[in-house]
């Protein structure tokens, strides 16, 4: 006999929501209020140099090393602009301190129009739901400013639980707030290793969200992708019964 499914843990950042602007575009309009003018293409360029750097250096947020979210994100936006030539140590703490908290504001983020209707779906199937993201301390915030943090009785970040997906041990600390077995519980994400194969490895229903049809891995059964959030309450339900 199987057990029935009680809750669904949800990955956020490209399942439920996604950055409205590419982040060159963010960071240029936050320079030109302090007068530069520069290119969203080379800033881009430098933003992914600069992340790559630092999750390198400090993964996770550099929790472990002593640093926190907000002064891992400062640091890349300062390293950022430097590589665009900014030098002025003033402005880059500026525009550092600015859009670390611009990025809580709702008019950043974009809510994927099946979000919300597949969260009060599974809701009303009498689902739980929690959330397991590789996200800052900011993510609460985020939620509630778009309108999604009531449909979740927890939010586990990689920044506060000090592990990130894919350390199964993220999804442990989920597994002791649902309080059930993990063959109970469900999981969506769009990342194929940190989401799917994550869960997975721990006993949890993963189900990898792909939107855009990009993954093409063979160990993933038709029944475990989504094309669409749309598609979860059917799925969900055969583990109902």
């Amino acid at each position: 006999m199987r057990a029935p499914l009680r809750w669904v843990l949800w990955d956020v950042k490209d399942t439920l929501l996604k950055v409205r602007a590419s982040v060159g575009e963010q960071y240029c309009k936050e320079a030109e209020r302090v007068g530069l003018k520069l290119s969203p293409v080379e800033v881009e360029a430098a933003f992914l140099q600069a992340y790559r750097q630092h999750s390198s250096r400090h993964p996770n947020y550099g929790v472990t090393q002593g640093l926190d979210g907000r002064s891992w994100w400062m640091g890349v936006v300062r390293d950022t602009f430097s590589l665009c030539r900014v030098q002025d140590p003033a402005l880059l703490n500026t525009m550092a301190h600015n859009l670390y908290h611009n990025f809580c504001n709702a008019e950043n983020w974009e809510v994927f129009p099946d979000s919300k209707k597949t969260l009060e779906s599974c809701s009303s199937l009498g689902l739980k739901l929690g959330v397991v993201s590789n996200f800052d301390n900011r993510l609460e915030e985020i939620l509630r400013a778009c309108g999604l943090l009531s449909h979740f009785s927890f939010l586990i970040t990689s920044e506060e639980a000090g592990i990130a997906k894919p350390n199964p041990a993220i999804f442990n600390q989920a597994l002791q707030k649902c309080g059930v077995p993990a063959a109970s519980v469900a999981h969506v994400g769009d990342h194929y290793v940190n989401d799917y194969l994550a869960s997975r490895s721990v006993g949890i229903h993963g189900f990898l969200l792909d939107r855009h049809n990009k993954h093409n891995q063979p160990d993933v059964p038709g029944e475990h992708r989504l094309s669409s959030l749309e598609e979860l309450p059917s799925q969900l339900q055969q583990h109902m019964d």
